[in-house]
């Protein structure tokens, strides 16, 4: 069809060289077309080139963001975006949105010749009231299309429209311009047209109406439809495409709209492509952009990318903007900034960014600050940055002072150490046990022993317990004293508190050095008894003079070294030791001590602990808070560590987690192993969302990934339980190709799934290539086909799958068989079940009983109980010995055909053998002894059931509640329920609608609302049936209000009301006069959605109608309509007569016309008075239109009609036309009465009108032949 949409042909029109080769690039966008396996995939037509006209296409050499992006794409290798093969071919734009699908994909076109009509019915459910206006035109002006769209965007809000739809209105905005090339669409039809486009993934037909509309010279106006667009792209996770729209607008000067910005930003932000997000967040705020929690969330995300890339300053001057309109950054922002300065070492510039915002760095940075400064200037530096920030607003806390004390203490500067003990006393804080471990090392470290010892009383004065660290210090420091009786009584104080263990021969002081990392063989106190040379060094408490006899220098140098080690805590080295002795607990406690001390991890130490966690069951949940406390020294983690650490992630179930790892790696270009994608994909499939799944997919693809065959299972599973059947068969494709040997299995792992999970006729698709190709299945291939269409209820396709096996002298497994057996018994196609199960008694002859059994199954279900019986017969004769699944199969069978003596004798059988009777049975055999009056029985079977298996007391009680209400036998419920009492069991909200519905039947009233106030008072919910009952009841019985009570809590609970619920309701208070009660009712359903789908309002309409409220029944009409329930002809005809009667001719034909269109045939009384409406009013040529309608219909019209249409024009003078009409009633097998054609010879005759001369030439003699007048003569 030659139409101005289809003309545009944007590539025609490119002359820049640059342009051409730009979309070049774009036209080989295809998902797989850089994959040697592409075909495997399957597209209507080929991928179509994004449709964007030349003066759009400037932006790919010019814009602003593009220069930028050049430039990081050249600083950053890993920042660059490669256009990926990514098909946008717009009329499967439904399928690139999609992994959406659904089972099946909807696919929907409209045919090339298509009426105005069939276009607005196409739009109907979703816009009835407009749709039926325009129903009679010819034409369409611009005003009249923007109203269509407007009124279709409206409806749409309230339900779910789909592509279908959006079609039915796209052909609406194309039939108007095509009509008149003069046509001109108002800039907000492009805008309206564009949004429904781009809400069903019709990005297509959105190019192609940027196109249109920059020839109509519209594009400045169309920033909605570009911000609408980047969104769907985002949406499509076709990041390339929406950074080329967001160029696009840039160029254009068009500013997006702050809800794309947001999409691209956050994009942007999880792909770590920097600088583009940089540069769209600054036109966020250049365009001045409202900020709220989300967009401080995408500020976060901008500053921590920058500030990883080391572009502090760029991350400086972004929050300087923004605190420039009122706003404050969060505490991330100032600490990623705060952070990267410390990198740098630039202190200076920190100071004044935190004087330039105004704020203060939470605890954490600070430390790190300080502690920075202390380990790269001094502790006098430290200390000064300290007071500049305390004049910001910063709040040290003890560890703060604690980092100043272990480095004065390291720095030999004790006096400091302990000014800063006494400020931290001052400010009412107390000291942690490190900083008591920092002065009492420097102490000793002084020699001032006896000073430590005060220290440590007054640590465990504080209530501070001293660790192995603190004894430590006190056992090096004592020795380097030389006070071993204190040595000695510092080990007693160890094993008191429960840190040590001691033997009674082991020595304390030997015990000493070996905790000290001293072997106590070569370290000897000895006494001088020497009198001529004295070696005396010390004295104990008895004045022996003592010395050591060891290597002097080793000892003084191991003690100094655990001295200096506790004067300021190294908690990489704890992290290490910990992890070294499997403590995972103390090294992950150690870690978190580690911030707050504002020291680093090194890398040796977190690759050691990230494999340690790896490896652990009960501490891997650590693992992502982790990422979080150190998310820069993950990312420079070994591949082989990230690849563990991703794996194991992946594997339990952290999948977003999992996908911020393999985005780091992705950008460093580290490989990432098989098995790690496949376990991040499987996990991503479980818990994470689809973006997420198909960016770790494109990622896999790109490393030319492929599972282990053991995998395979699982993945696919996961794959088809979202609907992602593309990514399948691409898989499907690469194992094939990649593994050949493992053909056969591939097939059946891959073949398996599909069929399993829905997808037999890709699978289907899948083999007839493999065929074509020429390789050979197998039968577990063929078997998997076979059971997939059985499962989808396709009998025929199951049977040439099967025939296809049978051409080859090989048959199925058993369980396919006995699938396919049932599946035909069940399509009453049972001789072909016969010979199936034949063939398959010879081929697997060990199942031959579970073949029968299927045959008698499906037999019974499909209510063939005699052929059922046949082959139970048969089983006998061979011999065969049966179970009680066939007895209760063939037992509910005769329950279905009513033949009791039957059903006796089977019971009685599966008595003497022993076998049980299953529910489905026992409630078949309740049904029918109620049914046949046998109560008593019925009784009794439930007492042998109980004493069989009492777990299901309370359901077989159900069940002859059931069926005894039903069959009006109530007389013994109260019986029932007093046995329930005496079991001690409750009355479930099953027994409660069953009373409820149940004495409903009986007509019981009494105890239907006693029961039904008891399940409401012990918080049961009534179902739709028992809720019918008692609104029904008390419309009924005049009681209106109780059923208008009743259905505000219904609308409180969110339960839709049914047909017969609102019906009853209505006609109540239609009764009691009550209209205006029954228009807020009825507009209450409506506004809270409580009108189920496919709703009738048949009698309520019809009733509405007749008494004059045509307002209320025509919005009855549309609701069913919006629901899906085309009404009746009758409705239709009732709606019809009655605007004729109320002189509403107008409306009248609208609906007239509507139903014609639905080929719906109206009644002869509607007919009759349209004909008769126009007649009064003067237009009868459009009354014999109608006639002639009639009969081109097929429909003969009455003589009434006739006679009206006639007379009218007798009074008109239209003489002419009254003796055409004439001729045509007398064909139709009406004879005129004499009067009228008298009057009309007289008429005739009299006539000085050369038309009617000409009219009366030859119509008497006519007009006599046809009645019979001449024959009469003769």
């Amino acid at each position: 069809m030659s139409t101005r949409f289809s003309q545009l042909r944007p590539l025609h029109r490119f002359h820049s060289i640059a342009c051409r080769r730009c979309l070049n690039n774009l036209s080989r966008f295809s998902p797989l077309a850089h994959h040697p396996f592409r075909f495997h995939l399957h597209y209507p037509e080929p991928p179509a080139p994004l449709l964007l006209t030349s003066s759009m296409l400037k932006v790919l050499t010019s814009t602003r963001l593009r220069a930028s992006y050049s430039n990081q794409s050249a600083q950053n290798p890993a920042n660059n975006i490669h256009f990926k093969p990514t098909s946008i071919h717009l009329s499967i734009a439904g399928e690139s949105i999609s992994h959406l699908w659904d089972t099946k994909v909807e696919s929907f076109s409209i045919p090339a010749v298509t009426t105005l009509n069939q276009l607005l019915l196409g739009i109907s459910h979703v816009c009835p009231e407009i749709s039926r206006k325009f129903l009679r035109s010819s034409d369409l002006k611009p005003d009249d299309v923007l109203e269509i769209l407007k009124k279709f965007q409206l409806g749409s809000r309230k339900s779910v429209i789909k592509r279908r739809d959006v079609d039915s209105l796209w052909g609406i905005f194309k039939w108007a311009a095509d009509r008149n090339k003069s046509f001109k669409h108002f800039p907000d039809s492009y805008e309206v047209m564009a949004a429904m486009l781009t809400r069903v993934g019709m990005l297509r037909e959105v190019e192609l109406l940027l196109s249109a509309m920059e020839i109509e010279g519209n594009l400045l106006g169309s920033s909605g439809i570009f911000s609408n667009l980047i969104v769907a792209y985002i949406d499509a996770f076709e990041l390339d495409r929406a950074i080329l729209i967001y160029n696009l607008m840039k160029e254009n000067s068009l500013s997006p709209s702050s809800t794309s910005c947001r999409s691209l930003l956050e994009l942007l932000i999880e792909r770590n492509k920097t600088q583009m997000a940089f540069c769209v967040f600054e036109d966020m705020v250049e365009v001045g952009v409202e900020f709220g929690e989300f967009e401080l969330k995408i500020l976060d995300g901008v500053i921590r990318l920058l500030c990883r890339d080391g572009k502090v300053q760029q991350a400086r001057m972004l929050v300087k903007r923004i605190v420039a309109t009122g706003l404050q950054p969060s505490d991330v922002v100032v600490n990623e900034i705060a952070y990267a300065y410390c990198e740098k070492k630039d202190f200076e510039d920190l100071l004044s960014f935190f004087e330039e915002i105004d704020s203060a760095p939470d605890t954490f940075i600070g430390n790190k600050i300080i502690f920075s400064l202390c380990r790269s200037s001094s502790v006098e530096t430290a200390h000064q940055f300290l007071q500049e920030l305390e004049h910001l607003g910063f709040c040290p806390k003890e560890i703060t002072f604690g980092i100043l004390i272990g480095w004065s203490c390291c720095s030999g500067k004790l006096r400091d150490a302990l000014v800063y003990l006494s400020e931290i006393i001052l400010r009412g804080m107390k000291p942690d046990l490190h900083c008591y471990n920092s002065l009492m090392s420097s102490l000793f470290k002084e020699g001032m022993w006896k000073h430590a010892r005060e220290v440590f009383n007054e640590m465990k004065d504080n209530g501070i317990r001293p660790n192995m660290g603190t004894f430590g210090v006190l056992l090096a420091g004592y020795c380097k004293a030389r006070r071993f009786d204190e040595v000695k009584a510092t080990v007693g104080e160890m094993v008191s508190c429960g840190l040590i263990n001691l033997s009674p021969v082991e020595d304390p002081l030997s015990k000493a050095f070996v905790l000290l990392g001293l072997n106590p063989r070569y370290v000897k106190v000895k006494r001088d008894n020497d009198v001529r040379f004295s070696r005396t060094e010390f004295y104990d408490g008895l004045g022996n003079g003592l010395y050591l006899d060891t290597d002097l220098d080793e000892f003084e140098q191991t003690l100094m070294g655990v001295l200096k080690e506790s004067m300021f805590p190294d908690f990489n080295l704890l992290v290490v030791r910990e992890c070294d002795l499997k403590n995972l607990k103390s090294a992950l406690l150690n870690v978190d001590e580690m911030i707050l001390w504002g020291q680093e991890l090194s890398l040796s130490g977190l690759t050691k602990l990230v494999r340690a966690l790896c490896a652990s069951q009960n501490h891997f949940n650590a693992l992502p808070g982790l990422l979080n406390k150190m998310p820069k020294l993950i990312s420079l983690l070994d591949p082989g560590t990230l690849n563990m650490f991703l794996h194991s992630l992946g594997k339990e179930g952290f999948a977003d987690v999992g996908t911020l790892i393999m985005n780091e790696m992705s950008r460093r270009h580290l490989h990432i192993e098989n098995q790690t994608y496949t376990a991040l994909i499987v996990g991503i499939c479980e818990v994470g969302n689809l973006r997420n799944i198909l960016h770790c997919w494109s990622l896999a693809r790109d490393d030319k990934w492929l599972p282990e065959l053991k995998d395979c299972g699982t993945l696919l599973v996961h794959l088809c339980q979202r609907k992602m059947l593309r990514e399948v068969l691409e898989l499907f494709g690469c194992m094939l190709a990649s593994c050949p040997y493992l053909r056969a299995e591939i097939c059946d792992i891959f073949l398996e799934k599909l069929c399993a999970i829905g997808f037999v006729e890709s699978a289907q698709a899948q083999v007839d290539k493999l065929l074509q190709q020429g390789c050979v299945l197998n039968q577990t291939s063929y078997g998997h086909l076979i059971g997939g269409y059985c499962r989808e209820n396709k009998i025929s396709e199951a049977l040439m799958a099967f025939d296809t096996l049978l051409a080859k002298n090989l048959l199925p497994c058993s369980d396919t068989l006995i699938l396919l057996i049932w599946e035909l018994c069940i399509a009453n196609r049972i001789e072909e079940a016969i010979r199936i199960a034949k063939m398959g008694c010879i081929e697997h002859s060990s199942m031959s009983v579970s073949f029968c059994a299927a045959l008698i199954n499906g037999c019974c279900r499909a209510g063939n109980v005699a052929k059922a019986d046949a082959i139970f017969l048969g089983m006998f004769s061979q011999e065969m010995i049966s179970n009680g699944e066939i007895y209760n199969e063939l037992l509910q069978g005769h329950c279905q055909g009513d033949d009791f003596k039957k059903v006796q004798e089977l019971f009685g059988a599966m008595i003497r053998k022993n076998f049980t009777l299953s529910i489905s049975s026992y409630r078949k055999l309740v049904h029918i002894m109620c049914k046949k009056g046998l109560v008593l029985l019925a009784l009794n079977l439930k007492r042998f059931m109980l004493a069989e298996c009492g777990s299901f007391s309370l359901i077989m009680h159900n069940i002859l509640i059931f069926y005894l209400l039903h069959t009006g036998n109530y007389c013994f419920i109260e019986g029932l329920l007093d046995d329930l009492k005496g079991l001690g069991l409750q009355l479930d909200n099953v027994t409660y609608n069953f009373l409820v519905y149940g004495f409903s039947k009986c007509k019981d009233v009494t105890k239907l609302v006693h029961y039904f106030n008891a399940m409401i008072s012990k918080d049961l919910r009534p179902s739709n049936r028992s809720l019918r009952a008692v609104i029904c009841h008390f419309c009924v019985s005049g009681k209106v209000q109780k059923a208008l009570d009743l259905s505000k809590e219904m609308e409180l609970r969110g339960q839709p009301h049914g047909s017969i619920i609102q019906h009853a309701i209505v006609e109540a208070l239609l009764s009691d006069g009550r209209v205006d009660e029954v228009e807020r009712f009825l507009g209450r359903m409506a506004e809270k959605d409580l009108i189920p789908n496919n709703i009738s309002y048949e009698n309520l309409i019809q009733k509405f109608s007749l008494c004059g409220r045509l307002d209320i029944a025509v919005d009855l009409f549309s609701i069913m309509l919006k629901k899906g329930n085309v009404p009746s002809s009758a409705s239709y005809d009732s709606l019809v007569y009655n605007f004729c009667v109320c002189s509403k001719l107008d409306r009248a034909m609208e609906f007239f016309t509507e139903m014609l269109e639905r080929n719906l045939t109206p009644s002869i009384s509607t007919w009759d008075v349209l004909v008769n409406q126009f007649c009064q009013n003067g237009k009868t040529s459009e009354a014999e239109r109608l006639l002639i309608c009639m009969l081109k219909s097929g429909i003969t019209p009455t003589r009434k009609i006739f006679s009206s249409v006639i007379d009218k024009y007798f009074s008109e003078k239209n003489l002419c036309k009254a003796s055409e009409l004439m001729q045509m009633m007398q064909q139709n097998g009406y004879e005129p009465d004499f009067e009228s054609q008298w009057s009309l010879i007289s008429d005739l005759r009299n006539s000085t009108n050369k038309d009617d001369s000409r009219c009366s030439q030859g119509f008497l003699s006519k007009l006599f032949s046809d009645s019979g007048f001449f024959s009469k003569l003769i």
